[in-house]
């Protein structure tokens, strides 16, 4: 049995549907989608949504505790019922059977079950084979597992599985620092758990501004988290209800132990390329993941992958817009090429760390001569008690052209969004500098970095009469 289409998308997900959409409302292809696991992908089922729907409930309980009293609310001490919590954040989930019934309603067929790749238009999907002139693959990934020894043995959870947790552990450990893990410490840190977070890099968030990583780490720390860097999680054994875990410090000190009752892993993502046998094709691959040019375009023609998969940006509307450069390439003439210069991004922890362009380390990497400007308090701070946030601007000493953003604050994540326009038409600090904000916000704190700019330099309506 074989059904013919004009493109066969593999995977549910974000870059997935988008992808289907923009091929079947823009260019009038009949579009097949194929899914094995999850329709809708991880946004919505396992990542963003319930995710931030925990961070909610956790800044609203710490926000009872530590602030209601200061401010003269008083309300008790708020304490968290997990089942309760778990099944307001399923409610927010659509269900699997509706997102097929809805797919459907938009004219796609869709296949449940896994693909295989046949040859560069023949996906194999159980006893049905499926041809199209296109695929695109965008199976997502999933957590990656480090070498720890006995891992397997101990059990672990990672965002999906902490996701399902109806009990609050007593104590958590969390293996990398990077956004899930940073994010997920925090949250059953507010909750009432005793979390302690490693990772083998230098700092936490290694890919952020450092100025801007210390000051996230320090806010962590002084909430109550254990954060320890440089150290690897050697070896894990149980031990009664607890997990004992060996961490090796990467200068060659002395090994110690931590123990907790469970251990979060969030130290990477691996892509869903299992089963697709994409060595049968001559798909090219790197380390698990599809190797992608800039339009998405595999080793094989008439093979793209969009989002996770090709491991260039994980991050949703990334997916997304890589699926329609993808599509545009497939179906147009002269399809742009991806491009990612101007990419805000966050860590939803509370103060957030957001950043858009260039880190101070990267700009200097690239060869400008860099020049960097810091603010580290708005009065919005003390009506949250806020005790640590930064604002930082790195711009081009020759044109102050604006580089990078980078922000540690309540609401960081809009402020950076924002700015990021700025960026992308090439402002300048002294533009940051003369604009008007409103008062009192959080975003206020750009324009007050970018005043530090403008103190030694010539006034910018000064600098534009001389030409």
């Amino acid at each position: 049995m074989s059904d013919r289409f004009d493109l066969i998308v593999i995977g549910g997900g974000s870059a997935a549907r988008d992808g289907a959409s923009m091929a079947a409302h823009e260019h009038g292809a009949r579009v097949a989608l194929v899914e094995k696991e999850r329709w809708g992908g991880s946004c919505p089922n396992v990542a963003c949504t319930p995710t931030k729907a925990y961070v909610v409930a956790a800044e609203l309980t710490h926000d009872v505790n530590a602030l209601a009293p200061r401010i003269g609310v008083e309300v008790g001490p708020a304490t968290v019922d997990m089942a309760r919590l778990y099944a307001w954040k399923d409610s927010l989930k659509k269900p699997q059977e509706k997102w097929v019934e809805d797919l459907r309603a938009q004219g796609f067929t869709t296949y449940t079950g896994e693909s295989t790749l046949v040859d560069a238009h023949t996906v194999q999907v159980g006893d049905v084979e499926l041809e199209a002139d296109r695929i695109l693959i965008a199976t997502g990934s999933r957590t990656a597992v480090p070498p720890i020894e006995g891992i397997d043995e101990v059990g672990w959870i990672d965002h999906v599985s902490a996701l399902e947790l109806q009990e609050l552990p007593p104590s958590l450990l969390v293996v990398g620092a990077g956004p899930v893990g940073l994010e997920f410490g925090q949250i059953f840190s507010r909750l009432g758990s005793r979390v302690t977070i490693v990772d083998a890099a230098d700092r936490i968030c290694p890919a952020s501004d450092a100025q801007a990583c210390a000051t996230l780490a320090a806010s962590l720390v002084e909430e109550g988290i254990d954060i320890a860097v440089s150290v690897f999680v050697k070896s894990v054994r149980r031990d009664g209800d607890e997990i004992v875990a060996s961490i090796a410090p990467r200068d060659g000190s002395d090994e110690y132990e931590v123990r907790a009752t469970q251990i979060l892993l969030a130290s990477g993502r691996v892509s869903n390329i299992e089963g697709l046998k994409l060595e049968a094709v001559g798909v090219e691959t790197s380390k698990a993941s599809i190797v992608v040019d800039e339009h998405l375009r595999t080793s094989v023609p008439g093979i793209w992958a969009a989002g996770d998969v090709n491991a260039v940006a994980q991050f949703t509307p990334i997916a997304q817009y890589q699926a329609r450069i993808a599509v545009e390439d497939m179906f147009g003439e002269d399809a742009p090429a991806a491009d990612y210069s101007v990419l805000p991004t966050a860590v939803f922890t509370d103060p957030e760390l957001a950043g858009v362009g260039l880190t101070e380390e990267q700009a200097k990497e690239e060869g400008y001569d860099v020049e960097a400007v810091t603010n580290e308090y708005v009065r919005r701070f003390s009506y949250i008690n806020a005790k640590r946030g930064l604002f930082k601007i790195v711009f081009d000493r020759a044109d102050r052209r604006v580089l990078g953003l980078h922000v540690v604050s309540r609401s960081a994540s809009d402020v950076v969004q924002g700015f990021s326009l700025g960026l992308r038409l090439g402002a300048t600090v002294d533009d940051l500098a003369a604009m008007h904000h409103v008062f009192p916000t959080f975003g206020e704190g750009v324009k007050a970095a970018a005043e530090r700019a403008t103190a030694a330099a010539v006034p910018a309506w000064t600098r534009s009469v001389m030409g």
